[in-house]
């Protein structure tokens, strides 16, 4: 079989002499002047006016950039999501099958080559029945690029609804814009804005997306018949959609056949082969949104993101534009192998499905704030009465589209653990720590004095005398009640807040009393770039998700890199307290609560468990990768709490931080960090004193002394 005529590709026909008259100008006005004759002498106007009215008419028709989606990968540039307001992916011509140009031309415009964007004979023909009440076509393949620029442009209904009006009037402008475009314009470049820009049903804009949709393939190996299908779709998407209506396609493809044998793209035999087969359809979903992406929550977090950065355009309004335009590419932060990691931790433990339990974790790079992974294991859905599916993002703030947080419980010991040792107290700063203990005296970051506070230990072998060390290993709730009122309750929020700490709500941190046991709601990534903070020396970097984004394609004069930079601040927490803070959380996995917990490498870890077990939680670093993970109930933590449940087959009395949080934090750490270098924290600062301090035996009241 022989390719179509190659004259589709060509450049003939551009500024062809018709009538005896060149340049396209005076062929418009004579034309123009001839399609208006029969209402121009009843309004007492000559041809000659009516001419000149036309040619006056505007003719710089904007061709812009086309809406495309946008393309997301991780960090290795593996594609993992497609976003459109319009799917669409725009191609050369050289990479569209020349069955489809030719297809085009047989049933739409078969004098392409021809004509100078007006096809008289069909025109005066379309205007003549639509002036009648008849409404016709009639337009050439210039004529209708013009039409779909022109709804493609349109930024309200009314110029929706003016583009789209089948009248003489518009016909008019659309024939001024395609003299100009056809004066502007190669035939190639016109046949190529053509294709990109149609719509061809079932959310396919554009050629190369049709392909996809229908059979599965790429423009540029449609064969003839597969090109006739979706040409002829051009003329009603959903009367002929094959998809839903494959009686109608198939008889509109086979007229598009035979006018390809008509017009010499085909022979007889060739075109009989094509009509006697089926629409062999092999239909690829409609994509073009998060829900439909690889990783639709991350999707999600990457979209809003970007909306909000000013890296990646200053002004909102061109934010909004570049993200409805699409045509742009972004690497994001992703590792995919390390998600691979935590998807497959929560789910083999928190199985997706027919359950309220949910299990969040996020996984965050220490130094520079890029999010690694961030994992759930309830799936996509906005059906609120599916169980086991939502759209909420549960690893990130309520206005990135996530929750709003949950109780991070024993975690904020850490934050104490630092406002300590910034405050010059050494390890060996002991209390005596019954199992329960009133705590007077605080005071807010607005001088107000809190009432007492009755605390109690989870567990009886909590009480005795405990220093740092040895209450940081058991999160001895009354030990850390009272390093706080040492240290202060404002001071010790001040220190949270230095190292990102913030409400998932976005209302300001509430200073209470209970502040070091956790009892504010965050999200897990907050929690996780808080400890890489610790993991960072005492470096706090805005936690981001995009590496780079690339607007428009390589060799396009609009083509440019936008490079994302991490946004620190190196002086945080001094190094000598991260060093400290590290020390002690390296001592849970000693015999602390976090014990087995170990993943063959330096780490460092706390775990966190609310009040009546609402959430728990796993918060933990190694120098290079920092990770905080929750277990929660979907409808509330608060009124369906982790006691007395059973969860991916395994009963729990009470979930604690260490029994299922944590388990989920080392089946991920051990995977993702295997390619990372097996660094060693910082040794412990010889000003916080003896770094394997044991409690005293008397219970003392209080020593911090050197």
């Amino acid at each position: 079989m022989t390719e179509p005529n190659r004259k589709v590709r060509s450049q003939e026909g551009r500024g062809r002499t018709i009538l005896g008259l060149t340049g396209a100008g005076a062929l418009a006005g004579v034309l123009s002047a001839a399609l208006v004759m029969p209402w121009a002498g009843g309004l007492g106007l000559t041809a000659r006016d009516a001419a000149s009215g036309f040619m006056a008419m505007p003719a710089d028709l904007e061709i812009p950039r086309l809406v495309e989606r946008v393309l997301i990968t991780d960090v290795d540039h593996r594609p993992i999501a497609e976003v459109a307001q319009r799917e669409r992916e725009v191609v050369r011509l050289s990479e569209i099958s020349p069955w489809v140009p030719a297809a085009l031309m047989a049933i739409e415009d078969d004098r392409f080559h021809e004509h100078s964007g007006l096809d008289l004979k069909g025109l005066l023909r379309a205007a003549t029945r639509t002036a009648q009440g008849d409404t016709q076509g009639g337009s050439t393949i210039t004529q209708q690029y013009v039409k779909n620029l022109l709804i493609e442009q349109a930024a309200s209904e009314e110029e929706l609804e003016r583009a789209s009006e089948r009248t003489i009037s518009r016909k008019l402008v659309e024939l001024r814009y395609a003299i100009e475009v056809e004066d502007r314009l190669t035939k190639d470049e016109i046949m190529e804005g053509y294709l990109n820009l149609a719509y061809f049903g079932a959310g396919a804009h554009g050629i190369e997306i049709a392909a996809r949709r229908y059979f599965s393939i790429a423009a540029q190996d449609l064969d003839p018949g597969q090109a006739a299908t979706i040409v002829g779709l051009v003329r009603a998407p959903s009367y002929y959609d094959p998809l839903t209506n494959p009686d109608a396609a198939r008889q509109r493809r086979d007229l598009v056949l035979d006018r390809m044998e008509s017009t010499g793209h085909l022979d007889a035999a060739e075109a009989a082969e094509y009509k006697g087969a089926d629409l062999g359809l092999d239909p690829t979903p409609r994509g073009g949104s998060c829900y439909h992406s690889e990783q639709p929550f991350f999707c999600d977090y990457v979209m809003r993101w970007l909306q909000e950065s000013e890296e990646f355009a200053e002004d909102p309004e061109e934010r909004r534009r570049l993200l409805e335009r699409g045509g742009i590419t972004v690497r994001t932060t992703l590792d995919s192998a390390m998600q691979e990691a935590a998807q497959e931790a929560i789910d083999e433990r928190v199985p997706p499905g027919d359950t309220t339990k949910f299990a969040a974790q996020v996984l965050v790079e220490p130094g520079t704030g890029k999010v690694r992974a961030m994992a759930q294991n309830m799936r996509y859905g906005f059906d609120p009465e599916e169980v086991g599916t939502t759209s909420i993002n549960l690893a990130v703030d309520h206005a990135d589209g996530g929750s709003h947080g949950y109780q991070a419980g024993s975690t904020f010991k850490t934050f104490t653990l630092a406002a300590a040792l910034d405050k010059g107290l050494k390890y060996k700063t002991s209390f005596s720590s019954p199992k329960n203990v009133s705590v007077s005296g605080l005071s807010n970051c607005d001088g107000g004095v809190m009432s007492k506070w009755e605390v109690r230990n989870a567990g009886e072998s909590d009480e005795g005398s405990h220093n740092m060390i040895s209450a940081t290993k058991g999160s001895v709730n009354t030990y850390f009640a009272q390093l706080q009122r040492r240290v202060g309750l404002c001071e010790t929020a001040e220190m949270a807040e230095r190292v990102g700490i913030h409400r998932a709500d976005g209302e300001p941190l509430g200073v209470w009393s209970s502040f070091t046991l956790g009892d504010q709601e965050v999200s897990p990534l907050t929690v996780a770039n808080a400890y890489a903070t610790f993991a960072s020396r005492g470096t706090f970097c805005e936690p981001y998700p995009v590496a780079a984004v690339t607007v428009g394609r390589e060799g396009d004069a609009d083509f440019r890199e936008i490079r994302m930079r991490s946004h620190c601040d190196e002086d945080a927490v001094p190094t000598h307290v991260a060093d400290g803070v590290n020390h002690l959380l390296q001592q849970t996995f000693k015999g602390g609560t976090a014990n087995g917990l170990g993943i063959d490498r330096p780490a460092a870890g706390k775990t966190g468990t609310t009040d009546n077990a609402a959430y728990a939680w796993f918060a933990g670093h190694t120098p290079n990768l920092a990770s905080a993970v929750v277990v929660g109930d979907i409808r509330g933590g608060e009124k369906n709490p982790l006691q007395g449940v059973s969860i991916g087959g395994r009963y729990y009395g009470i979930v604690y931080g260490g029994t299922l949080p944590g388990p989920i934090w080392q089946a991920t750490m051990r995977r993702a960090a295997a390619d990372l270098p097996a660094e060693s924290f910082a040794p412990s600062p010889s000003r916080f004193g003896n770094p394997s301090a044991t409690p005293p035996k008397k219970k003392e009241e209080e020593d911090d002394s050197a």
